[in-house]
């Protein structure tokens, strides 16, 4: 019997890591994952929330049924609809045949929904009914279809923000959160970044056709553990990728967080701000009048630099970032990227 295009067998089984934070999250994905109760998984963008409801599925007595996922915010709002429910054949113009909608190819299994705060209300409120009593109609249909499915769902949006701004059903939240698993930040499995590291190089090396082993020197290695990673995991897949495919020979010497600033640099009239890339590489830009402090890495001590040019244009132009911007002598995109990378470090009025 073919597989249902919606099923998926398996996810990559990867789930990495040694610290204490990241152990803690998955005994407690471990004691929920067997409950035949809903899970919602909150985490910011990158840290694995997809890969955390697969580990919730295999984990659980539904391991050998199927697991279907859907992103919620990858369709049209019209189309969420149909998508997880089916439609009948002439439901509407273009419906040529019957449809089966996800959670009817996830009968016995699991319903992954990511980015859950992204589906319409009216939606949200059939959600509801096949939580309570596992029933639904497709599209265009008035026979009662019954299902027995476990839903994971995730976001990285604030629910309880959204309930109260009634763009989220508050009795659907309720019933979708019988547990919240919140997925761990990078930046808070700082022992994990070695551990992750040298796994995707060895597999890009691997995938480069490389038998030698990357290895990372001390001061590359220092970067990665210092960088913030607002992208997490993802992100650090990544980075290290790209330094594993640019980097001349086995030792990794050199790792480039900021893909996008030009190697040519600003034109000739603009100076001021080093630019947004942090490097590992000696031969990266400085300021000769800053002043590390003592026992200060490189990487420390241009960020130090940012923060503290960033702050003083910002109030000479009395928070004007376009004009902070071209203070600086680089472009409003780059500023707006420095600022989102610094901001916890800046305290400084939200930009209107």
């Amino acid at each position: 019997m073919a597989q249902h295009p919606y099923v998926r067998q398996s996810i990559s089984p990867e789930a990495l890591g040694q610290s204490e934070v990241f152990l803690d999250f998955q005994e407690r994905l471990s004691r929920v994952a067997p409950i035949e109760r809903p899970v919602l998984i909150l985490g910011e963008r990158g840290t694995g929330k997809e890969l955390a409801a697969s580990r919730l599925h295999f984990l659980s007595q539904r391991w050998q049924s199927p697991l279907v996922t859907l992103n919620c915010a990858s369709l049209a709002p019209t189309l969420v609809e149909t998508e997880l429910f089916g439609h009948e054949k002439g439901a509407f113009t273009g419906a040529a045949h019957r449809r089966t909608g996800r959670f009817e190819a996830a009968h016995k299994g699991t319903l992954f929904l990511d980015e859950i705060g992204t589906v319409p209300m009216e939606v949200q409120e059939k959600i509801l009914r096949v939580v309570e009593y596992g029933v639904f109609e497709r599209v265009g249909g008035s026979l009662p279809m019954e299902v027995d499915v476990r839903i994971i769902s995730a976001t990285n949006a604030d629910l309880p923000a959204l309930v109260h701004q009634d763009r989220f059903k508050e009795d659907l939240l309720d019933r979708l959160s019988f547990e919240v698993l919140f997925v761990p930040p990078l930046r808070e499995r700082k022992g994990d970044i070695p551990l992750l590291a040298r796994h995707f190089a060895v597999r890009m090396a691997y995938e480069l056709g490389d038998d030698d082993i990357p290895e990372f020197t001390a001061q590359a290695m220092e970067g990665l553990e210092n960088y913030p990673w607002h992208g997490n995991v993802r992100e650090l897949k990544n980075v290290v990728e790209r330094a594993v495919y640019r980097a001349r020979g086995r030792v990794i010497h050199e790792i480039v967080f900021d893909p996008f600033v030009s190697p040519y640099g600003e034109t000739p009239h603009k100076k001021g701000l080093p630019p947004a890339e942090l490097s590992t590489s000696s031969n990266g830009p400085c300021d000769p009048g800053a002043t590390p402090r003592g026992g200060e890495s490189l990487i420390a001590a241009r960020q130090s630099l940012e923060v503290a040019m960033l702050r003083n244009a910002l109030e000479a132009t009395h928070y004007n970032q376009k004009k902070a911007a071209d203070q600086l002598g680089i472009t409003y995109d780059q500023l707006r990227g420095l600022y989102r990378r610094h901001k916890g470090q800046l305290s400084l009025p939200r930009q209107q």
